[in-house]
C-alpha cells in the first residue's frame, strides 16, 4: 500500500508512478471482478440476516465520512421509530472473535471507530471479521433490533444486503484507477443511494456535510471557545483517513495551528504528541477515544473538535421508503 503522502500525490492525478502501477491494478481489478462474478452466479454464496441490512461504504480508500454518516443514519432511524444495530469489522482492534462494543470499551482491543459509534449512535454496536456471524450474535443478544447498519461493508459480499449506500467526498474517484495505481477499491457501480460529502453533487447524488459542533475539553467534556485559545501555541493532530479536512475545519474556526498528520487508526502513545511544544493540542473525535486511554497530560491541554454529519432530507425519505417496502414484503 502506498504511504499517505504518496497517495495524496499519485492517487489524485495520473502520474508516472500511477502509470507504472497499472499492471498490478489490472490484476487486482480482475480478481475483484472475478470474485463479484462468483457471488453473482452462486459459486460463492451470500448469507442473509433475518432483518434488513443497510450497507454504508465507499469505492475508494481513505476517510470519506462513513463513520459520521453511519452515526447520523442510526440517530435518524431511531427518531423514525426503528431500532437499528451496527455491525463493523473494527479495523485496528487487537481482540479476536465477535464482541459487543460499549462506549467505554478499549479502542486498542475493539478499534477506534466502533468505540466512537458506540459513544455517539445510541444503538448496540458489535464488531467481528465475519460480519454475518457478528450480525447473528447482535440479533441474538438484542432481539429488539429490527435492522442492521453494516459499517464499511460495500466490498464485504459474504453478507447479503438489502440497501447499499456509497459515499464519495470532495476527492471523488481521484485519478479513476484501481489500487494500487489509484484509490479505487472497485470500479464504481450502481448502488441504491449515492452520497457526496463536502462537495457539489453530480446528478443522482445526495448531499452531505460535516458540520463543526465545537471544541470540547478531552477530559471534562466542557465546551471550549476558540477565543480561549488565542495567543497560545496550538498544534493539531489527526490520525484519520483524510486529515486535510480536519485541519481545514480547525482553520475555519480562526485558529492557526502546527499540523501533524498521522496514519489512519494510529495507535497513540504519549510520545506521539507534541508535548513541550504545544500549550493546546486539538484532535479529532476518532483520535480522542484512544487518547482518553493514555495517562492524563499535564503539560498541554487537549481539545477535541467535534463534527456531525448532516445530509439532505431526501436521503432519509428515500431510505425509509425502501425500508417500508422491504418490511412489508419481508
Amino acid at each position: 500500500m502506498l504511504g499517505r503522502s504518496l497517495a495524496d500525490r499519485h492517487w489524485q492525478r495520473r502520474t508516472l508512478l500511477s502509470d507504472l502501477l497499472l499492471i498490478p491494478a489490472l490484476l487486482y481489478g480482475g480478481l475483484v471482478a472475478l470474485r463479484r462474478a462468483f457471488y453473482r452466479i452462486g459459486i460463492l454464496r451470500q448469507r442473509p440476516l433475518p432483518v434488513p441490512v443497510i450497507v454504508v461504504g465507499n469505492f475508494t480508500v481513505g476517510g470519506t465520512g462513513k463513520t459520521p454518516l453511519t452515526v447520523w443514519l442510526a440517530q435518524q432511524l431511531r427518531a423514525a421509530g426503528y431500532r437499528p444495530g451496527i455491525v463493523t469489522r473494527g479495523y485496528g482492534g487487537q481482540a479476536h472473535g465477535i464482541a459487543a462494543v460499549s462506549a467505554e470499551a478499549d479502542p486498542r482491543l475493539f478499534g477506534d471507530e466502533p468505540v466512537l459509534m458506540a459513544r455517539e449512535s445510541g444503538c448496540p454496536v458489535w464488531r467481528g471479521a465475519d460480519r454475518h456471524a457478528t450480525g447473528q450474535a447482535l440479533l441474538a443478544a438484542e432481539p429488539q433490533v429490527d435492522l442492521v447498519l453494516l459499517d464499511d461493508g460495500l466490498q464485504h459480499l459474504a453478507l447479503a444486503r438489502d440497501i447499499e449506500i456509497a459515499l464519495f467526498d470532495e476527492r471523488g474517484a481521484g485519478n479513476g484507477r484501481l489500487l494500487p495505481a489509484g484509490p479505487l477499491r472497485e470500479a464504481p457501480r450502481a448502488v441504491d443511494l449515492l452520497v457526496r460529502n463536502g462537495a457539489r453533487c453530480a446528478p443522482g447524488e445526495l448531499a452531505m456535510t460535516l458540520r463543526t459542533v465545537g471544541l470540547f475539553d478531552l477530559y471534562s467534556d466542557a465546551p471550549v471557545a476558540p477565543l480561549e485559545l488565542t495567543g497560545q501555541r496550538l498544534h493539531a493532530v489527526a490520525g484519520i483517513g483524510n486529515p486535510s479536512r480536519f485541519f481545514a475545519s480547525v482553520r475555519a474556526l480562526g485558529l492557526s495551528c502546527i499540523e501533524h498528520a498521522l496514519a489512519d487508526h494510529h495507535d497513540y502513545r504519549v510520545d506521539d504528541l507534541p508535548i513541550g511544544q504545544a500549550d493546546v493540542i486539538i484532535v479529532t473525535e476518532k483520535d480522542a477515544v484512544k487518547l482518553r486511554r493514555l495517562a492524563r497530560l499535564e503539560s498541554a491541554r487537549v481539545v477535541v473538535l467535534r463534527v456531525q454529519a448532516e445530509a439532505a432530507p431526501e436521503l432519509m425519505t428515500r431510505l425509509i421508503e425502501r425500508l417500508r417496502i422491504l418490511m412489508r414484503h419481508g
